[in-house]
C-alpha cells in the first residue's frame, strides 16, 4: 500500500505531518492514478497547515496541488493517456502521497527534456501565472505592470510572461539577493517593498496612476495602496490573501482585513474602466478543468522555447516535508520548492 504524508492537526509543521498508509482504489471515469515521483508546495499548503484555508479539508488530510510521476492506472473514458506515460497533472489536494488521483483533463504528458523538479514547477505556480496573465489580464505590448512577490513561484513566472509579452515590470521583494535575482530574469525595476514606499517609487519613475496591471497575492492593505497605482483602463488581479496567514483567524482579525482592503464601489471602476478581478484556481480546476490542461500544456511549450525557465528554490526528501515548509513560510525562499520521494 501507498503511503501519504498527512496534516493531522494544525499547528506548526514539526508538529503536523505524520506519514500513514493511504488506499486510493481505482480510478472512476475519466481519472487517472499516478505514482509519484515529486510533488511542490505552495503557499496554500501553509495556510492548510496553519487552518487559515477555508477550502482545505478538516485534519487528517492530504494536502498538495502537484505532482509528476508515472500513470499506474486509467479509469474508463480515459484518452490520449495510457499506462506508463510520464505526466505532470494538477490534484485536488492528495499531492503529499506516493500514489495521486487527477482528471485527465488536468494531467500533460511531460517531454523528457522536462526533468520532474521542472515538471513540478511548471504545474500550480506557472499555470496560475499563465492563467493570471494571458487568459484573465490579457497583458499587452507597453504596458506597465506591478507584480508583488515577484521572488516567488507565482512572481518569477509572472514577470517572464510580461517580460515576453514586452512589457515593463515593477516587481517587489523583501531582500537585496531576491533584487538581484529579480534583475537577473529581467525584472526592469525590482523594489524592496521594506525600505521604501513602492507607491512612491513607482510614482515618481512613470508618474501618477502609471500601472496597466497588477498581480497582488498579498491583500489586505496592498490592494487598497495598489488602487492609487493603477491607470484607466487598468486590470488589478488578486489571487491571494497571504497577509492572513500571520493572523489567528478570529472575528477581529477578519474585521481588520476586512477594513484593510478598504471599501470600493462599482460606479468608480465604471467611471475609470477599471476591473479588479478574484483568482481561485481551485475553483476553476473545480469548474472547468479543462482550462487547467489548456494552462499547463502552454506552460510546457512555453518551456521548449525558453521563454518560461523556471526556478528551483530548494529540493527536499519526503523526512524533511517540515524543513520544506519552514522555508516556504519564512519567505526566504526563491522559486519553486520540490519535495520527492
Amino acid at each position: 500500500m501507498a503511503n501519504g504524508i498527512y496534516i493531522t492537526k494544525h499547528g506548526k509543521s514539526e508538529e503536523s505531518f505524520e506519514l500513514r498508509p493511504i488506499d486510493l482504489g481505482k480510478p472512476e471515469s475519466g481519472q487517472v492514478k499516478i505514482t509519484v515521483s515529486t510533488f511542490g508546495l505552495n503557499y496554500a499548503d501553509v495556510m492548510a497547515r496553519t487552518g487559515l484555508y477555508n477550502d482545505a479539508p478538516p485534519p487528517p488530510f492530504v494536502p498538495g496541488y502537484e505532482v509528476v510521476g508515472v500513470i499506474k492506472e486509467i479509469g474508463n473514458n480515459v484518452t490520449d493517456l495510457k499506462v506508463g506515460d510520464r505526466v505532470v497533472a494538477l490534484t485536488r489536494f492528495g499531492a503529499y502521497a506516493e500514489e495521486a488521483m487527477a482528471d485527465q483533463r488536468a494531467v500533460c504528458k511531460l517531454p523528457n527534456s522536462v526533468s520532474d523538479e521542472i515538471g513540478t514547477a511548471l504545474a500550480t505556480q506557472y499555470c496560475t501565472a499563465y492563467y493570471n496573465a494571458i487568459y484573465v489580464a490579457n497583458i499587452q505590448k507597453g504596458e506597465n505592470v506591478l507584480v508583488h512577490a515577484a521572488a516567488g513561484g507565482v512572481g518569477i513566472a509572472t514577470v517572464q510572461l510580461a517580460k515576453w509579452r514586452e512589457c515593463t515590470v515593477f516587481g517587489t521583494a523583501s531582500r537585496p539577493e531576491k533584487l538581484d535575482f529579480l534583475k537577473e530574469i529581467g525584472c526592469d525595476y525590482p523594489i524592496n517593498y521594506r525600505e521604501n514606499d513602492y507607491v512612491s517609487v513607482i510614482s515618481q519613475r512613470v508618474g501618477e496612476k502609471p500601472i496597466d496591471v497588477i498581480f497582488n497575492p498579498i491583500g489586505g492593505k496592498s490592494f487598497k495602496k495598489d488602487q492609487k497605482l493603477l491607470a484607466l483602463g487598468g486590470r488589478h488581479v488578486l489571487y491571494g490573501v497571504s497577509t492572513w496567514s500571520g493572523s489567528k483567524g478570529g472575528l477581529l482579525d477578519k474585521l481588520k482585513l476586512a477594513w484593510d482592503f478598504g471599501l470600493m464601489h462599482p460606479l468608480g471602476l465604471l467611471i475609470k474602466s477599471q476591473g479588479v478581478i478574484g483568482v481561485n484556481m481551485l475553483r476553476i480546476a473545480d469548474n472547468k478543468p479543462h482550462i487547467i490542461g489548456e494552462c499547463l500544456q502552454a506552460c510546457i511549450d512555453l518551456y521548449e522555447q525558453e521563454v518560461l525557465k523556471p526556478h528551483i528554490g530548494g529540493v527536499f526528501s519526503t523526512s524533511q516535508i517540515h524543513e520544506a515548509h519552514n522555508l516556504l513560510e519564512g519567505r526566504s525562499s526563491m522559486g519553486k520548492i520540490v519535495v520527492k520521494w
